[in-house]
């Protein structure tokens, strides 16, 4: 099975992303990557875990915190008749630089260095965490936030914990590489709603545009126009939710002519601007 690099944005009005799937997903990515930490509730149900180097089964339902970079198998993959997960993503620095270098999160700069192991979260810990996951997806941002630093807190001190020992020790070169890509997906993350040129991507990676191309198709089976439109559409859905102009959001979104912005929105999703709006509405 393929390694994806699985690109992912924070939540509009948020510095970290969060999902609630009440389905398993068909299809797209399975055995992915990304820079991103990630918590993961399945508040019930059995299923496989693949995360790095470490496979097994899990029984009654998963708490999972991961590291950056830790290749693992969508939790969906094979599931059949009623699936749920909740789904948190951040970046060690989603509160800025010095965060975790703050010496009241001493605790939690513990956890976050022990999740390159892959951590597996006991039946106790699961019910409290997966009900303040819950919580969060009704909360306003600003309490969300609270909660998410509380959260982190109750996965720092919990007891019932299990490291999966999942860690892919891989070579130097597959660690430069994702290092690499993870330069580019940061610089795009920053500057999406800019024009954004090749050569500035190649200048970033440190490579000729040629060599840069062939980088980059080889490591998200994307050209870099491709996944810059996707990107920008996967923002513009996010900000459609919104009460925006549909003219604005293409701008907010990096397109600079409307008539762009509509061609390319309806090829990814298959649906106008205002029909999307009006089914999410609905």
């Amino acid at each position: 099975m393929k390694l994806e690099f699985e690109p992912i944005q924070p939540s509009a009005g948020s510095s970290f992303t969060l999902l609630h799937y009440t389905e398993a997903q068909e299809g797209g990515i399975l055995w992915h990557y990304h820079p991103e930490y990630e918590l993961l509730y399945i508040p019930q149900g059995s299923g496989r875990r693949h995360i790095g180097q470490h496979v097994s089964r899990y029984e009654g339902g998963e708490l999972l915190f991961m590291g950056p970079n830790l290749p693992h198998l969508s939790f969906s993959h094979e599931q059949k008749g009623p699936f749920e997960q909740i789904v948190l993503q951040l970046r060690a620095d989603f509160l800025g630089d010095a965060f975790l270098k703050r010496p009241e999160l001493a605790a939690v700069q513990h956890l976050f260095v022990r999740s390159a192991q892959g951590l597996s979260f006991g039946p106790e810990t699961r019910e409290i965490v997966g009900e303040a996951l819950r919580q969060m997806l009704g909360q306003p941002a600003s309490r969300r936030l609270l909660t998410l630093l509380q959260l982190l807190y109750q996965l720092a001190e919990a007891p019932d914990v299990t490291e999966l020992h999942a860690e892919m020790g891989g070579s130097g070169a597959q660690v430069k590489e994702q290092k690499r890509l993870g330069r580019i997906y940061q610089y795009i993350q920053e500057h999406f709603a800019e024009p954004i040129g090749v050569q500035e991507l190649a200048d970033v990676a440190h490579l000729s545009v040629p060599a840069f191309c062939r980088y980059f198709k080889k490591m998200t089976s994307q050209t870099l126009t491709n996944f810059l439109q996707e990107y920008r559409i996967s923002h513009a859905q996010l900000l459609l939710l919104e009460d925006m102009p549909i003219t604005e959001v293409s701008y907010a979104s990096g397109f600079n002519n409307l008539s762009h912005f509509n061609r390319t929105f309806r090829r990814v999703t298959g649906l106008t601007p205002s029909a999307y709006r009006e089914q999410k509405a609905g």
